[in-house]
């Protein structure tokens, strides 16, 4: 079988988008699938061609303002129609809904190829996060025509899922997110990582891995960090990851170790080594740093959102909040972080959840998903599996 995979964005992007469909083209390569990818040129010359994939066709893309690291791919109809004459992909993974996205979904329709889509991010949600929140209903409404051109749309938890399809989105169904429950795991302790912190086995490691951007809710951690420290003036704390908010957060945090963006080795480590993980961030249609996190033995405070809702029981594995309640997120991570038998239990039940999530297991859903338009035309699709 051949998938083609189109997509805004890849590594060595670092970014949720990236992250996942490495792990999947990964899987789908040890299962043999052939694979082609569709791309923007990156902006280093020196960027490698990627891994596993049979072909790779890069097009022009265009840097956001302000966001140079983040490119989007322009309309390549021509060569995307060239490509897939030459080599015909059995089924087209869209997972991004950009320019690009747009484009290689009219060659995919009128060359009759059978299209999946992929909601990785909120970009409505995104709109109001950047003080455009009269953009969010157009944005939503061009969405759901991109979405509703393809024979299914997957999202990564079940409450997305019911909430798009209240929105008027078709054939929408689950496909989560997975764990490498070998490279994430408390094994990795540093205790070196952390006395470097100026932290030892007795004073707590608090952590906050993601980027420093408006969308992440950084005014709520930089408060809850505040008052955990307040609290626990022995607490460590670790920023890990870049972005513009950066300088502002350093500003009001400077007891703070703050890493920027660090290489995946160096990030399980610092996983590892810290005791809690606070991520107050509302805009994630994952969070794989949750993941992640948990499977690191990390005791996660987070808003019942996304993977927040979908993996934390709230005081067994973790501890998940109502999204509309920012008080009560500070009040829980200053009361956790003076509790070390507490956060110790929620870790260690957090990494058994997290286990139960295998990229393997996705793959299968990914491709079960994938193969079923072969088999059926778009008016017959099923409705919403949630």
């Amino acid at each position: 079988m051949r998938i083609c995979l189109v997509s805004d964005t890849w590594s060595p992007d670092i970014n949720g988008v990236a992250h996942t469909l490495g792990r999947l083209s990964s899987e789908l390569e040890r299962r043999g699938v052939a694979l082609q990818l569709v791309r923007p040129r990156p902006t280093a010359r020196t960027v490698p061609r990627a891994e596993g994939i049979e072909a790779e066709l890069r097009v022009r893309g265009l840097a956001l303002p302000g966001y140079r690291e983040v490119r989007i791919g322009l309309p390549a109809g021509r060569a995307i129609q060239r490509l897939w004459r030459q080599q015909r992909p059995q089924a087209i993974y869209l997972a991004t809904q950009g320019p690009l996205g747009w484009s290689a979904l009219r060659i995919a329709r009128r060359l009759g190829i059978p299209v999946i889509s992929g909601w990785h991010t909120n970009f409505d949600q995104y709109c109001r996060d950047y003080g455009l929140p009269w953009l969010a209903p157009l944005v939503l409404r061009r969405l759901r025509q991109f979405h509703n051109r393809t024979a299914a749309t997957l999202v990564p938890t079940h409450a997305q899922a019911r909430e798009l399809f209240e929105q008027g989105f078709a054939n929408v169904r689950v496909m989560a997110r997975g764990i490498d429950g070998e490279r994430f795991s408390p094994a990795h302790r540093d205790s070196p990582l952390r006395a470097a912190w100026g932290s030892d086995a007795h004073r707590p490691v608090a952590l906050y891995v993601g980027r420093l951007a408006p969308e992440k809710n950084l005014a709520l951690l930089r408060d809850t960090f505040s008052a955990m420290l307040a609290a626990r003036p022995d607490l460590t704390l670790v920023v890990v990851g870049d972005g513009p908010g950066r300088t502002s957060l350093e500003r009001a945090l400077p007891q703070a170790h703050f890493t920027g963006f660090i290489d995946r080795e160096s990030l399980i480590r610092h996983y590892a080594s810290a005791d809690l993980f606070v991520f107050p961030s509302l805009s994630e249609t994952w969070g794989n740093v949750v993941l992640e996190a948990m499977a690191s033995g990390l005791a996660v405070v987070a808003f019942r959102h996304a993977a927040g809702a979908e993996l934390i029981d709230h005081d067994h594995n973790g501890l998940s909040l109502a999204p509309d309640d920012a008080a009560g997120f500070q009040a829980a991570a200053v009361a956790l972080c003076q509790q070390p038998a507490r956060y110790a239990r929620l870790g260690r039940a957090a990494r058994e959840r997290a286990l139960a999530y295998r990229w393997p297991a996705i793959a299968d859903t990914f491709l079960s998903t994938l193969t079923q338009p072969l088999e059926i035309d778009d008016e017959a699709a099923p409705p919403c599996r949630v």
